[in-house]
């Protein structure tokens, strides 16, 4: 066992800048488009909408697929400074099949005849769809690069105000607990969307609008969107 050496004053910083970070937006607003514009950005293409950008990326149709090209990353020496997974939606969909194919292999669940474990009593396949994507994105994906960015749908949602009236939220489009446990791995989530022609980010954190960052120069910030004032180190 190593020997556990114990601080004795405040450590330095290791970023300031994001090493997760969670984008999300209305379909069409230029999610895919805008992480091509990235120097040293390597897009893993789940859903097929790269091929309509020039950039660097790697079509993915499987869960096994992306595990396969990130052992290629890093057998490559991990060349990329980023890697975007565009989406963390349609992951979740791959990693629901595996989970689903998983427990039909299993002793209980090998009498399961149904297309997904989504529906099994108590709610017991959402906990078996987390086991699996959540591993990628506290393990996997943070070994293909130093800085890893997830393009995420937006869900509309009702919520209750202070006020006591329902008005519409914008939030990840995530499944159940997944949402919030892959929010928290995050170190920032911005909202993006068009104003007058022009792509923004919102890093503000609303009462309807899922966003924020650990990250001091984007707490609190809404501006238009520059890859160089998210990432400054």
């Amino acid at each position: 066992m190593s020997e556990i050496v114990l601080p004795k004053g405040v450590a330095k910083a290791e970023s300031r800048s994001p090493k997760i970070l969670l984008l999300y937006a209305p379909p069409k607003t230029g999610k895919t488009t805008v992480a091509s514009t990235l120097e040293s950005n390597l897009i893993l293409d789940l859903e097929d909408g790269a091929r309509f950008v020039d950039c660097m990326k790697i079509k993915i149709d499987s869960a096994t697929h992306l595990k396969e090209v990130g052992r290629e990353i890093i057998r490559s020496g991990k060349p990329y400074k980023y890697v975007t997974v565009d989406s963390v939606t349609m992951l979740e969909e791959f990693c629901e099949i595996d989970a689903t194919a998983k427990y039909k292999e299993t002793s209980m669940g090998k009498n399961f005849t149904g297309n997904t474990i989504l529906t099994l009593p108590q709610g017991a396949g959402y906990g078996l769809l987390r086991n699996e994507l959540m591993p990628y994105v506290r393990n996997i994906l943070p070994m293909f690069a130093d800085r890893i960015i997830l393009i995420c749908h937006l869900k509309d949602k009702l919520i209750v105000d202070k006020k006591g009236q329902e008005v519409s939220a914008k939030d990840v489009d995530l499944t159940g607990k997944l949402r919030n446990m892959i929010c928290a791995q995050a170190d920032a989530i911005g909202y993006l969307y068009r104003e007058e022609g022009e792509l923004k980010v919102s890093f503000e954190t609303k009462e309807d609008m899922v966003c924020g960052s650990r990250c001091d120069h984007l707490k609190g910030q809404n501006f238009v969107f520059d890859w160089s004032k998210i990432y400054i180190d």
